[in-house]
C-alpha cells in the first residue's frame, strides 16, 4: 500500500518569525510516530531556516522550483545539486502558477524534473487543466499531455517521481473538485504510468485543488488519491495538522 504524502506549499509567503511558529506548531502538534509522510516547500530564501527546523523530525524538506540546468551562467536559478546539498527531498515542477506566469512549457517541466532525479532530488510533477479546458471535456487530454512529458524525459526513472493533480479552477478559488471528479483523473493518470513503468502501483499521485480540513478525509478516502499539495491550507497549523490526521486515518 501506498504511503500517504501531504505536502505544503508556502508559496510566496512567510517570513523567519512567523515560519518559526508555524512549524513548531505543527511539530508540537505532531504525533511521535506519524503514520504518513509530511513534507514543506518552502521559498528558497528559508531553505536553511527551514531545514535546520524539521532537521530530525517526521517533517521533510521541499522547494517550490528547481532548474533544469545543474550549474552555470543562470542567474536566479537554484539546480538541483544545489538543493540536494541544501538536504531538500521533494521539489515541485511544473506548478500550474509557473506554467501560467512564467510561460513553463511541458517540456521543460520535464526537463526540470529529470534534473531532480539525477541529484537526489524527488520532483512533485504538478498536472492539471483549466475551466474553459474542462468545460470544453479536454481534462483528460489536457492532463495525460503534461504528465507524457515528464515520463517522456525521466524514461525508467518514472516510478521515482511524484505526480500531483491541480485542477486550475479549483486553486485559491475556494472550489473543489468532488471526489469522485479528482477520483476519476487520478485514475486516468496512474492508467498512464502504467503504460509507461510496471512499477506504477509505487507512485503517489497527489491532489491539489484546495484540499482543506474539512475535505480532506473524503479526497483521501478515494482509492488512487494518495495525498495532497496543500496550499493555503498549509500556513495554518490547526489546517495543516488536521489534513495530516485524516491522512493517518486514510492510511490505516
Amino acid at each position: 500500500m501506498r504511503k500517504k504524502l501531504i505536502a505544503g506549499n508556502w508559496k510566496m509567503n512567510g517570513d523567519k518569525a512567523s515560519n518559526a511558529s508555524l512549524l513548531a506548531d505543527v511539530l508540537q502538534g505532531l504525533e511521535a510516530s506519524v503514520a504518513c509522510e509530511i513534507a514543506v516547500c518552502v521559498p528558497s530564501v528559508y531553505i536553511d531556516q527551514v531545514g535546520r527546523m524539521v532537521d530530525a523530525t517526521p517533517i521533510r524538506l521541499g522547494a517550490q522550483d528547481v532548474s533544469a540546468q545543474d550549474k552555470g551562467a543562470y542567474t536566479g536559478e537554484i539546480s538541483a545539486p544545489m538543493l540536494k546539498d541544501m538536504s531538500v527531498r521533494y521539489a515541485i515542477v511544473g506548478h500550474s502558477e509557473r506554467r501560467q506566469y512564467h510561460g513553463e512549457t511541458d517540456a521543460l517541466v520535464g526537463e526540470k524534473a529529470k534534473a531532480a532525479l539525477a541529484s537526489g532530488v524527488t520532483p512533485i510533477v504538478c498536472v492539471g487543466e483549466t475551466l474553459d479546458q474542462r468545460e470544453a471535456g479536454e481534462t483528460e487530454a489536457v492532463v495525460k499531455r503534461q504528465l507524457a512529458a515528464a515520463i517522456h524525459a525521466v524514461g525508467h526513472c518514472v516510478s521515482e517521481i511524484v505526480v500531483a493533480y491541480e485542477p486550475v479552477w479549483a486553486i485559491g478559488t475556494g472550489k473543489t473538485a468532488t471526489p469522485e471528479q479528482a477520483q476519476a483523473v487520478h485514475a486516468v493518470l496512474r492508467a498512464q504510468l502504467a503504460a509507461a513503468t510496471e512499477h506504477a502501483e509505487k507512485v503517489q499521485i497527489l491532489y491539489g485543488g484546495s484540499m482543506n480540513a474539512g475535505n480532506a478525509a473524503e479526497l483521501l478516502a478515494q482509492a488512487d488519491i494518495d495525498g495532497g499539495l496543500i496550499g493555503g491550507a498549509s500556513l495554518k497549523a490547526p489546517d495543516f495538522l488536521s489534513i495530516v490526521r485524516a491522512a493517518v486515518v486514510a492510511s490505516a
